[in-house]
């Protein structure tokens, strides 16, 4: 059986220590397009070891980059749950950071699934995330949601409604990023190696006409629109950011994000309209210090 609810459930929680320096930092943000235009904007905050800041969505990296060394095969490594890989796909992540993240550092990771739903036509695994540092401090806390097709219908829980999208009102702003073609070959090199994001065949066979963009990719390019166009380039004041992957998007396409504020923080939708205004990412939140 593909899925082994029990067995996933029941499963105990995987603990790992991780470490990272500035340069898993600084590619991770040059994957994010940072120094782009270096001849009026270097993007030094970003993209300079001297004054580095860290985007929050780093944590979704960190321990994987160039200073991991050489990764192992991509695959679904989680108990109770043998699938194909062409059949994954991140379907939502949530991220709450307790404190600015270093420039470099280390920290011990636990890994547990928290719940395995079932929406018929696919399964959902719910993956949490907690970094430490060394002296035992929270770092930040994750939530993954694995979305595999053609793995549902065995009679398990659905999980909860999706939560409310956005305002019925015009957005407070609106916020354009650009990528490049070769984004994602220069993202997977933060440790996420799915061919989807790279090979042609492997993407055609998942039903795709190219290799797409990481969803984490789209989830930091966001981030990094918020820090840099509302939250005048301060890293620090972006503390969660809960967002579901409604489509996919090409390198070299456009992410539109629209913004709403409200009394319990950012609400946004990103759409690229490169495809018609096709949403990229809904049902999104975020929560921002003054």
């Amino acid at each position: 059986m593909p899925i082994d609810l029990d067995k996933a459930l029941g499963a105990e929680p995987v603990t790992r220590d991780i470490a990272w320096s500035r340069r898993d930092v600084l590619l991770y943000h040059l994957s994010l397009g940072a120094g782009r235009d270096a001849h009026t904007d270097p993007e030094l905050r970003w993209t300079f070891e001297r004054d580095l800041q860290v985007l929050p969505t780093f944590a979704m990296v960190a321990g994987q980059g160039p200073s991991a060394g050489d990764l192992p095969p991509v695959g679904m490594d989680l108990p109770g749950v043998d699938v194909d890989l062409r059949r994954v796909l991140h379907g939502g992540q949530s991220l709450t950071v307790h404190r600015a993240l270093p420039p470099e550092g280390s920290a011990t990771v636990t890994t547990r699934t928290t719940n395995v739903w079932d929406k018929g036509k696919a399964a959902v695994v719910v993956l949490e995330n907690s970094a430490r540092s060394p002296y035992d401090e929270l770092l930040w806390t994750t939530q993954m949601q694995i979305w595999i097709r053609g793995e549902g219908g065995f009679g398990g829980e659905p999980g909860p409604d999706a939560p409310h999208g956005q305002p019925g009102r015009d957005p407070d702003h609106v916020l354009e990023t650009r990528t490049d073609p070769g984004q994602a070959l220069l993202y997977r090199l933060n440790g996420d190696l799915n061919p989807l994001h790279a090979d042609p065949d492997f993407a055609g066979a998942a039903g795709f006409d190219r290799p797409i963009l990481h969803g984490l990719a789209s989830y930091g390019l966001v981030a990094k629109a918020l820090v840099d166009g509302l939250l005048d380039g301060d890293a620090a004041r972006l503390r969660s950011l809960d967002v579901r992957f409604a489509g996919s998007i090409f390198p070299g396409q456009t992410l539109v994000t629209s913004v709403w504020r409200t009394d319990d923080g950012l609400v946004l939708a990103s759409a690229c309209p490169e495809r018609g205004g096709a949403p990229v990412l809904t049902h999104a939140t975020a929560e921002v210090s003054p």
